[in-house]
């Protein structure tokens, strides 16, 4: 396996260029230059071709990245990864946290804290949301439609300075043409959602896969009964959230409070 983090610095050794002049060279920073270095960042796709046309090294740099990309992926992870891009449609349920796919870094690295994650973890973990996201939510072209569901509590949970921002984020991918965010209230009581998040993805041809997650690891669900069971109780969340323009109301209350 090519090592992203070598490559790199050997070809700014022979090319005798600092982290700063290669970021220049391809309108990046030399921060995010020294992040590839160390590992902490895996450069997107349109980076590492920059990276490859600087130096001349053909496509190595792109398929030392797609490696690394892979090697962030847990195991158990992947096949739902590999689902989720190809989904036309995104459902997703959380009760008490922000979905993954609308998450801000500052706020996916508060969750790896109260997880206890060690710094390596929490990298890997906010490479792969992000690659995530830019996969699905955040493609350019032809993204999934998403559809979250987000239990008020998820609004009131967290630091004030990080939640503000994450929240602001949520407000702003709720306008975007393919993402609905609906918020369901505490009022509601208990109700079958509380079981557990999860997600439900609905692939071309109409097939259909899901993901429910769980203090050790997420898995995959594919059996017939277990994915009813799961629209089933898709269908009682939103039943019971707020419709979109209340729910945005209710997010921007939530921001307003953290002032």
């Amino acid at each position: 396996m090519n090592d992203l983090r070598k490559i790199l610095r050997e070809q700014r050794a022979k090319h005798r260029m600092t982290q700063q002049k290669c970021g220049a060279a391809i309108k990046v920073s030399g921060s995010l230059i020294a992040q590839i270095e160390t590992g902490r960042l895996i450069p997107q796709d349109d980076t590492a071709q920059a990276l490859d046309d600087l130096f001349g090294t053909g496509d190595e740099i792109q398929r030392a990245t797609a490696e690394a990309r892979d090697d962030a992926r847990p195991t158990w992870l992947r096949p739902w990864t590999d689902l989720e891009r190809q989904a036309t449609l995104l459902r997703t349920w959380e009760p008490n946290l922000i979905p993954g796919l609308l998450q801000t870094e500052a706020y996916t690295r508060l969750v790896c804290a109260g997880g206890r994650l060690s710094v390596k973890a929490t990298e890997n973990t906010i490479q792969v949301r992000r690659d995530r996201q830019a996969a699905t939510v955040g493609r350019p072209e032809d993204p999934p439609m998403l559809s979250a569901v987000i239990g008020e509590a998820a609004l009131r949970c967290g630091p004030p300075d990080v939640l503000k921002e994450q929240l602001q984020h949520l407000l702003d991918a709720s306008h975007l043409p393919h993402v609905q965010i609906l918020v369901l209230p505490s009022s509601a009581g208990i109700h079958a959602g509380l079981a557990g998040a999860f997600v439900l993805a609905t692939l071309a041809g109409r097939g259909r896969a899901g993901y429910a997650d769980d203090q050790l690891r997420g898995r995959v669900v594919t059996e017939g009964a277990d994915l009813d069971r799961l629209e089933l109780a898709w269908e009682i969340v939103t039943g019971l959230a707020l419709p979109v323009q209340q729910s945005r109301d209710l997010i921007m209350k939530a921001i307003n409070d953290h002032d």
